[in-house]
């Protein structure tokens, strides 16, 4: 894939973002060959769009997760938006929008790009916080039988929407975070429960794979971004009309309305 075919697609996707649209399928010559080639097309697009990159989203940290979403690996992508509870969200506006419970780590200071990786201990101790959340994932290709292969989605940011947090959960470093049930309600019916234990074993655990795949690409963390740390629910898509209650128990909730 030339360098005239990735600026192509990186213009697509900004484009489609700035619209706050989908479209079907993708032209074969768009497709990335590679993961490598998407996350960098990735990149592009953040320069195309100009906008300040306020955070990141991982997905698929165990095989269930992979295989559902076509990867041999996680995935992770830029994300733009970050909301604090309660957010409303127009279905309208939104790319085939996906509600997915996780929890959000808000970085205390930079991790950037190094020689020697970051371990989970060092990644620790550089989160300020971590917040109940739901991911508002997007997705630029609707999903129909032209659905392009994965590459084309990490070029897209891996379907990155809009982050949605609730207040810091306190003294969460000595708080069972992987043993708390969390769950995902619409207009007051249960739909998907989960824990990190089963999703992620921690949300430290797919941070540190973040850090070090940022850090050997040369991209690396800014103080200040959140990072959605994976589904602990899995995928719901949502209709017009409904609330979602993410629920942590005593760690807290967060609520999206989708109108």
């Amino acid at each position: 894939m030339d360098l005239t075919a990735q600026r192509e697609l990186a213009r697509l996707l900004a484009m489609l973002r700035r619209e706050h649209r989908g479209q079907s399928g993708l032209a074969p010559h768009l497709v990335p060959p590679d993961k490598a080639t998407a996350y960098r097309i990735a990149g592009m697009v953040a320069e195309e769009l100009g906008w300040p990159v306020l955070g990141w989203k991982i997905a698929a940290m165990k095989e269930e997760m992979q295989q559902a979403l076509r990867t041999d690996s996680p995935i992770y992508g830029r994300v733009y938006f970050l909301k604090e509870t309660p957010h409303s969200a127009v279905h309208a506006a939104l790319a085939s929008p996906i509600p997915e419970v996780e929890y959000q780590a808000k970085l205390g200071r930079d991790l950037p790009p190094r020689d020697k990786p970051y371990t989970v201990e060092e990644v620790t101790d550089a989160v300020a916080s971590l917040h109940p959340g739901l991911e508002l994932a997007e997705c630029r290709f609707i999903h129909d039988e032209s659905f392009p292969p994965l590459p084309a989605v990490l070029a897209d940011g891996a379907g990155s929407g809009t982050i949605v947090y609730g207040p810091a959960i306190e003294d969460w470093r000595n708080r069972d975070i992987p043993g708390q049930e969390a769950t995902l309600s619409s207009n007051g019916r249960l739909r998907r429960k989960g824990t990190a234990a089963a999703a992620l074993d921690h949300p430290m655990v797919p941070l540190t794979w973040l850090a070090n795949e940022l850090s050997r690409t040369g991209v690396g963390m800014k103080e200040g971004q959140m990072v959605s740390t994976g589904t602990l629910t899995g995928m719901l898509a949502p209709k017009p009309g409904e609330t979602f209650l993410a629920d942590f128990g005593p760690f807290g909730s967060v609520t999206v309305s989708i109108t």
